[in-house]
């Protein structure tokens, strides 16, 4: 893969007690495949103080859709991929939309009146969501609020992990626990059957012989 262009929003700081200077930030670069001409848009977090060998570098275009949770319901998959399109050009609309996101969970489990912050602890009390889910899903709250209003600052890429984070932690709780669960029992039925009827045929056989 050949670099072909390169974005960074590094910048240097001084701590002006010590004296100490760093240079950090995001940096995107836009690679092309030497191959089929495609392009593929990386990002990563430089620090001067960081082993260049230790750098975590993501991927985040093309969107890998495969990664979508398991047993979304397709209203909620639709708008969860409706998200994940935005998040590369804007952070704050992000947040916003996974702030939605969990208004649509919200409403499918049932807790469709209050606040939202109410309607999460009432999933809570239920047994929808566990306690600790709920602290997680009201830190998801409040970085959509940031993303949502200016006076407040605004999201930069390096939330952006920690807004994905904090949504799959709720998605794969609420729905893809539950389908991995059922998959399971499924998958232990169908092996015991499957032991019961060889067992059986085994009898069977051991019948006819001796006659």
């Amino acid at each position: 893969m050949e670099i072909g262009a390169s974005l960074s929003q590094v910048k240097e700081y001084d701590d002006e007690r010590t004296g100490v200077t760093w240079r950090a930030g995001p940096i995107h670069d836009l690679l092309i495949c030497p191959a089929c001409n495609g392009v593929t848009l990386r990002q990563y977090f430089w620090h001067d103080h960081y082993d260049p060998d230790e750098i975590d570098t993501k991927v985040v275009y093309p969107i890998d859709v495969s990664t979508t949770p398991i047993g979304l319901p397709s209203a909620i998959k639709q708008e969860y991929e409706a998200a994940l399109k935005v998040r590369i050009v804007s952070p704050n609309a992000y947040g916003v939309l996974l702030g939605r996101l969990l208004e649509l969970v919200c409403n499918d489990r049932g807790a469709e009146k209050g606040s939202l912050s109410a309607r999460l602890k009432e999933l809570s009390l239920r047994g929808e969501i566990p306690e600790r889910l709920v602290d997680v899903a009201e830190k998801l709250q409040e970085l959509r609020h940031v993303g949502a209003h200016a006076w407040q600052g605004e999201l930069s890429p390096a939330e952006v992990p920690i807004l994905d984070s904090l949504c799959r932690g709720i998605l794969e709780y609420v729905y893809s626990a539950p389908l991995l669960v059922k998959k399971a029992e499924e998958s232990l039925t169908h092996l015991r059957e499957q032991a019961r009827k060889k067992k059986k045929k085994k009898k069977d056989a051991e019948g006819g012989q001796d006659e």
